[in-house]
């Protein structure tokens, strides 16, 4: 029998398949499936800063002043009472998820300042979350900010939060830090528990016909993974982090590709929204399928065991990988003479 089981920031889970933040944790019955399935544990979808704020001022416009001036308006107004929240409907679905999976639920906070936050994080904890996902989703687009000053935000958030929630704190991160390493270390040392690799920004595109910027929505694809397997086989080893590879994981090889490389989880998300619950199951068959043949006995046995220090040639996840490709590129006879 093939242990699969694996630690996520303290707990214990019985393989390292987790589906990440999507819609798909918005369904109580998709959760269900997605236990059904065989996942570890499930990450939610993200409550979002931006949402939270027009919210708060759509209902301080519509619910708070909206008598102003005319009391007689004051008995046609909604009860605020019966009114719920966004944060309010998060939260209690938070709770039937807790009541209903057996599994691990991290709750997903998406968002750039320090206000709110902390006492966010205190009800998500309170609401029974297991852990918490903090996305720092935030674009530098101002000369006026410095490499340093864009870490400082996250460790200042992060700094915030762990002074007041107890929860395991993962910090899921762009790839976009000139030098990672160092800044993990300042994530660690400021109480994280994980970190998450990477985020997928969404890329704006310019539509040639209307001249106008439009959003739209690409889902992951396999080659993506590389990025994530690169850095988490640099960074095993050099971290007590737990390690999650988010992104471009589409069948087993991809996951095998960042257990070897030194995750201790892995995050699906596109994959299943493009081919439903039955896909988790078809990767961890192939991943028992493909340890069994070649004897591995458990996922402790194997991971980390291609990580850049484990590595003959530690080089070829640094520079010289490059140079030795670069080099290695011959074009097709017939093209250039």
């Amino acid at each position: 029998m093939i242990d699969l089981s694996t630690d996520y920031v303290g707990l214990k889970l019985k393989n390292p398949l987790v589906p990440s933040a999507s819609p798909l944790s918005k369904n109580l019955d998709s959760a269900l499936r997605l236990e059904d399935a065989g996942a570890g544990a499930l990450v939610m979808y993200s409550l979002f800063e931006e949402e939270l704020r027009a919210e708060e001022a759509m209902t301080d416009r519509f619910l708070v002043h909206a008598d102003l001036g005319h009391g007689e308006a004051d008995s046609f107004l909604p009860d605020h009472g019966q009114f719920q929240s966004g944060l309010d409907q998060y939260l209690e679905h938070l709770r039937r998820l807790k009541q209903r999976l057996e599994i691990p639920v991290i709750a997903s906070l998406n968002g750039v300042s320090l206000s709110g936050w902390v006492e966010l994080g205190k009800e998500m904890q309170q609401a029974g979350a297991d852990a918490l996902e903090l996305n720092v989703y935030h674009v530098a687009a101002e000369t006026i900010y410095s490499g340093d000053a864009v870490e400082a935000r996250y460790v200042s958030l992060l700094s915030e939060l762990r002074g007041t929630v107890k929860l395991p704190i993962i910090m899921k991160l762009s790839p976009f830090f000139s030098s990672l390493p160092n800044f993990v270390k300042q994530l660690e040392s400021a109480g994280a528990r994980g970190v998450a690799l990477f985020n997928r920004f969404m890329q704006p595109d310019i539509d040639l016909d209307s001249l106008r910027m439009v959003d739209q929505l690409h889902l992951s694809y396999p080659d993506e993974s590389l990025l994530r397997m690169r850095w988490i086989a640099i960074l095993h080893g050099r971290t007590s982090l737990t390690l999650a590879a988010t992104g471009g994981v589409h069948g087993f090889e991809d996951a095998m590709k960042m257990l070897l490389a030194g995750a201790d989880v892995v995050h699906l998300a596109s994959c299943l929204l493009q081919h439903g619950p039955a896909k988790l199951t078809q990767i961890l068959h192939g991943m028992e399928a493909w340890m069994a043949e070649r004897e591995y006995t458990s996922v402790a046995q194997l991971k980390g065991s291609m990580s850049q220090r484990n590595l003959p040639d530690p080089s070829a996840v640094e520079r010289a990988s490059y140079i030795r490709v670069i080099e290695s590129y011959r074009p097709p006879r017939g093209v250039w003479r």
